[in-house]
């Protein structure tokens, strides 16, 4: 899944090795970032709501934290 936010971070990280970041680009990249935080954050915790762990024998090991949250449905995203 490609996040949209990251093309204007990679831009104001560019300009702001080169030139520097006027205020409000600051506060932008800071907001940007954030979102796309929250965007990976995300991608994990569905990831992680799919998984599961097996042994070289193929036997299910998947511990049993996750898998009680993978049953009740309450994968977080912090």
């Amino acid at each position: 899944m490609r996040i949209i936010e990251l093309d204007r971070i990679n831009t104001l990280a560019r300009k702001a090795r080169a030139e520097g970041l006027s205020a409000a680009e600051l506060a932008e990249r800071d907001a940007l970032r954030q979102t796309y935080l929250r965007q990976v954050r995300g991608q994990m915790t569905n990831t992680l709501a799919n998984v599961t762990v097996l042994d070289p024998e193929g036997t299910d090991v998947t511990p049993l934290k996750l898998r009680a949250h993978q049953w009740a449905g309450t994968m977080q995203v912090n």
